[in-house]
């Protein structure tokens, strides 16, 4: 049977990491070269790093900033923010990312999911989507979540999967932040509907809420920040209670 992952993010604005609720009071939680360095040595199983201004800035990701946080980590490490061609995951590869994550320029132009997948390989790329429930739908945004689209959550994860996307992040906007848990009744919709890896971000709060998630969402990862950074859960107590709860992960 496949570990279910514990993964922290970083969300990076101006090089420091930030936190905020439903992607909006952004606040600072620390430098992310030192959270990487203990989330390696505290037994996550994978980090992700997301320039969340990037795209909104119309730049490329902080590619300095990436490497002095690949050489304080000895676990997976997927990057996103900015991305929108062969040459920026090159760049990001060769700076020491294993995965890339891309959405804004993925929604723009769907080939791009294809390209990469066919240069660098499906298990490279991960779809990240930002969606919120508008009138009983799952609409996607784009640019940090600041800009709606018409498009339908489960349409486009479907049409991404199919042009090469390996991995699919989901993160509820309704539940970034809050605490309150994760969109599980969704999550399981997805992860029954496509058959790559699915990671659940947005409302981590509790242990029991990764519980859920994992059983009831079906998720195949947890991602999280402000609990992890701010140490109001630690992943190695979160991951013995999973384990006594029949969820099984990597100790």
């Amino acid at each position: 049977m496949v570990s279910k992952r514990i993964i922290p993010c970083l969300d990076i604005k101006d090089g420091r990491t930030v936190k905020g609720v439903n992607f909006v009071g952004l606040q600072d939680a620390g430098d992310p070269v030192e959270l990487a360095d203990r989330y390696s040595r505290e037994g996550a199983d994978e980090l992700v790093f997301l320039d969340i201004t990037a795209t909104k800035e119309k730049r490329k990701t902080l590619v300095k900033l990436v490497e002095k946080v690949a050489r304080k980590v000895n676990i997976p490490f997927t990057v996103g923010g900015g991305i929108s061609s062969i040459e920026d995951v090159n760049m990001l590869l060769r700076a020491g990312a294993d995965k890339v994550s891309i959405n804004s320029s993925a929604v723009k132009n769907p080939e791009l999911i294809r390209e990469l997948a066919n240069k660098f390989g499906s298990q490279c790329i991960v779809l990240a989507v930002d969606a919120k429930l508008i009138d009983q739908q799952w609409k996607v945004f784009l640019v940090g979540g600041r800009v709606q689209t018409e498009l339908d959550l489960f349409d486009w994860i479907k049409e991404a999967v199919s042009l090469g996307a390996g991995e699919i992040l989901f993160t509820s906007m309704d539940h970034d932040g809050t605490k309150n848990g994760f969109a599980n009744e969704t999550l399981k919709k997805i992860s029954e509907m496509v058959k790559v890896p699915v990671i659940a971000s947005g409302g981590a709060g509790t242990i029991q809420h990764f519980c859920d998630t994992f059983v009831l969402g079906k998720a195949d990862a947890a991602l999280a920040a402000s609990v992890f950074h701010y140490k109001e859960i630690e992943i190695r107590d979160l991951k013995i209670e999973l384990n006594n709860n029949g969820v099984n992960v990597r100790l």
